[in-house]
């Protein structure tokens, strides 16, 4: 049966409409309008009465590691993964953005091609759970970042070009390059850059000829620069944004994924996660709240983004990174973007993001206005995900 939510307020993912009306039909959006003017279809469907609430997008998680519970030992708990345990908790943690009203996410590297065969499983049918843009195994130098727990050590940019089609024959719909040293990985420091200028460019490249985004993990300075230089398409955490590399941000188009969370997650759990650890993360912590607002000041878009599965930093966190941007100076609207048409525009799923004739109806319905007190994101009084009514409250 369709749907009609009724005079509710909506943000259809870019602005506000009050006393608006949509109707979902079939999976989709079938209408959009002033509720005033609703069609004779929205008469004959299931109607839900939005006064005083609120309509959005299903949230989009640009960055998450679904093999991944968000243990204090991250590279402990990597070692411990087979592919089927890692399935397993993949499958698991699909549940947990549902219920917070994720209704989108990237997998930004994890164990062998499971991500891959996880995103393939819910395109299918075959399981619940939000999109799944899956990027397989992440791409790093030998001995850099990652190359303990997610990523597929590769030197040279031939390497890097046929890494990349290994990742895009295993099923990847989005591409990682590592292009500095991170947090969780021992030895190496969170400014190293990693790949060379040619290696990155080699990645953007191959990524972009499969028409798929390419993502880089960049905390230090240099790394950041070059990658931006490269054609990156997302600077994930960007914790050294520059002057310069904002302005070339700016220029060129290239998202930042801030990933405020995984530095709360370690932080705030000091005691319980492996000393060096909170010692690259407090080194940064400063850096990274400074880095954020200078890319604000110069224009840089942003997309929502968790880094969910890395220490205290569950999977579902989407509402409180949004609450999280906020804290550090976006505005409530502009965090909202972030993590809607924003992140489908980074992503390339345009049939999610907004709330439009023809796109998917993957939507949240909210008692409380985020837009007035951004709070109200944590709370979803209900989550639709291609029409379907997939957590909270039934209609």
């Amino acid at each position: 049966m369709a749907t009609y939510f009724a005079n509710v307020t909506l943000f259809d993912g870019r602005t506000v409409r009050t006393r608006a009306g949509v109707l979902v039909s079939n999976g989709t959006v079938a209408w959009v309008g002033a509720h005033a003017r609703a069609p004779r279809e929205a008469r004959a469907a299931h109607e839900v009465e939005g006064a005083g609430k609120v309509l959005a997008p299903g949230l989009i998680d640009c960055h998450v590691h679904l093999c991944f519970e968000g243990g204090p030992d991250w590279e402990a708990e990597a070692r411990g993964l087979t592919e089927a345990r890692a399935a397993l908790k993949a499958v698991r943690n699909l549940g947990r953005h549902l219920e917070r009203g994720v209704t989108t996410v990237r997998d930004l590297g994890g164990i062998g091609a499971v991500a891959c065969e996880v995103a393939r499983a819910v395109a299918e049918g075959l399981l619940p759970g939000p999109r799944v843009v899956a990027s397989g195994r992440a791409l790093t130098i030998t001995g850099g970042h990652g190359h303990t727990t997610f990523g597929l050590e590769v030197d040279g940019p031939d390497a890097v070009r046929k890494a990349v089609r290994e990742q895009v024959k295993a099923g990847a719909r989005s591409i990682k390059l590592v292009a500095t040293g991170g947090v969780l990985t021992r030895g190496i420091g969170v400014d190293f850059t990693a790949f060379t200028e040619e290696e990155l460019a080699a990645g953007v490249d191959e990524a972009h000829k499969w028409g798929l985004p390419a993502a880089a993990h960049a905390i230090g300075a240099g790394g950041i620069l070059q990658a931006v230089g490269a054609g990156i398409d997302s600077v994930e955490h960007g914790s050294q944004i520059t002057p310069e590399a904002a302005k070339l941000m700016k220029e060129r188009g290239t998202f930042h994924v801030p990933t405020i969370s995984a530095i709360r997650g370690i932080l705030d759990h000091a005691e319980e996660v492996p000393a060096f650890a909170v010692e690259k993360a407090a080194g940064i912590a400063e850096e990274a709240r400074d880095s954020f607002r200078r890319a604000l000041r110069a224009g840089v878009r942003h997309a929502c983004g968790t880094d969910a599965g890395t220490p205290f930093n569950p999977h579902g966190g989407a509402p409180l990174e949004v609450v999280r941007m906020v804290e550090w100076g976006m505005t409530p609207l502009r965090a909202l973007q972030a993590a809607t048409a924003n992140a489908a525009e980074l992503l390339r799923v345009p049939e999610v993001g907004t709330v439009e004739e023809g796109k998917a109806a993957d939507l949240v319905l909210y008692d409380g206005d985020p837009l007035e007190q951004i709070e109200a994101v944590l709370k979803p009084a209900m989550v639709m995900r291609s029409g379907e009514v997939v957590a909270g409250q039934p209609l």
